[in-house]
């Protein structure tokens, strides 16, 4: 089965398009579970700091759990930062129908949206290790759906994601 891996800086979107994508599908009889990355941490991961080595074995966990959901026939959509290409592509190589969904908004525009004020703290040194301000993020390449949510609606986006997910559950002749 599928999952979608949806992947961008923090507050670019990636949680309000996957809660959106993942009502949609479920709205069409589709089975599918959602993994934020936000809560995977909280629950799964809550060993695990934000040194480059934690954030590689929290994207495993994330993967191993979604490719055992798509096992068992169920849509999986990955909203995480997921920073590092490496673990992406690592991630990417175990599944069979992985689509990763570029969440991408300049990284202004996400310091506009923040809500819990992470980029600011970020900022003014009280957060290490902050993916886009003082750790990298490597975009994805070829992604196969790029959302700019700094241009397009929440609907457009999830339109674009669902036109390329649908394709790919299309009975094949």
């Amino acid at each position: 089965m599928t999952v979608i891996w949806l992947t961008g800086l923090s507050s670019a979107g990636k949680s309000t398009l996957g809660c959106e994508l993942h009502d949609r599908l479920r709205t069409m009889g589709h089975k599918v579970e959602m993994l934020d990355g936000d809560v995977v941490r909280k629950h799964l991961c809550k060993d695990l700091g934000f040194t480059k080595k934690d954030r590689e074995e929290n994207i495993r966990r994330i993967g191993f759990v979604a490719e055992l959901l798509a096992k068992n026939g169920i849509i999986v959509i990955v909203s995480a930062i997921s920073p590092y290409r490496a673990m992406r592509d690592e991630v990417r190589s175990r599944l069979p129908c992985f689509i990763e969904v570029y969440v991408n908004a300049p990284l202004a525009v996400c310091e506009g949206r923040d809500v819990k004020g992470l980029y600011q703290k970020a900022r003014a040194g009280e957060l290490q290790e902050f993916t886009g301000v003082s750790d990298p993020y490597e975009p994805p390449t070829e992604p196969e759906v790029e959302c700019r949510t700094d241009l397009e609606s929440v609907d457009q986006s999830v339109r674009k994601i669902l036109e390329h997910v649908l394709v790919r559950l299309a009975p094949r002749p």
